[in-house]
């Protein structure tokens, strides 16, 4: 047997062996107790561009159970999840909330999420003008309402 064939057999039984290894799926509620307020029109915004990263439900493409696609994707999910967690977020103390929903802002006037390599493949999660705007208004009135909330001292 040549060496070149050698080698194709083992590179082939190793692609094999790591199929054997799948990471956990996210497969939560994205709308549980703590979760973010959000209304139908916003709620359907973050469901097609966000909650796949950011919540603790994601929907997985037939692909992520090819490995290591599933481990980029599962590596991914997690690190968007500890960077933002609708699911979570009002566990999140006042100060976060409102520093995530900042940021949250700051990504949108930025184009810088929904990431690129998300909407690649997701083209459903591209955000249109007109999303931001639906977006920016639900984060400021989210932002109002929270700051609301905080007992004003007499003064």
């Amino acid at each position: 047997m040549s060496k070149k064939r050698k080698i194709s057999y083992v590179l082939i039984a190793i692609v094999m062996l790591i199929q054997l290894v799948r990471p956990s799926k996210n497969t939560g509620d994205a709308k549980g107790l703590n979760s973010i307020a959000t209304n139908v029109e916003v709620d359907k915004i973050l469901n097609t561009a966000c909650y796949d990263c950011h919540s603790n439900h994601t929907e997985y493409p037939w692909y992520c159970n090819i490995q290591p696609i599933g481990w980029w994707t599962s590596h991914h999910v997690n690190e968007g999840k500890e960077e933002l967690n609708f699911s979570e977020f009002n566990s999140y103390s006042l100060k976060r909330k409102l520093k995530k929903l900042k940021e949250i802002k700051e990504q949108l006037d930025e184009n810088e999420m929904p990431l690129s390599s998300y909407t690649l493949i997701h083209s459903d999660a591209k955000l249109s003008a007109e999303n931001k705007i639906i977006l920016i208004k639900w984060i400021d009135d989210t932002k109002n309402n929270l700051v609301d909330t905080i007992p004003h001292q007499n003064l």
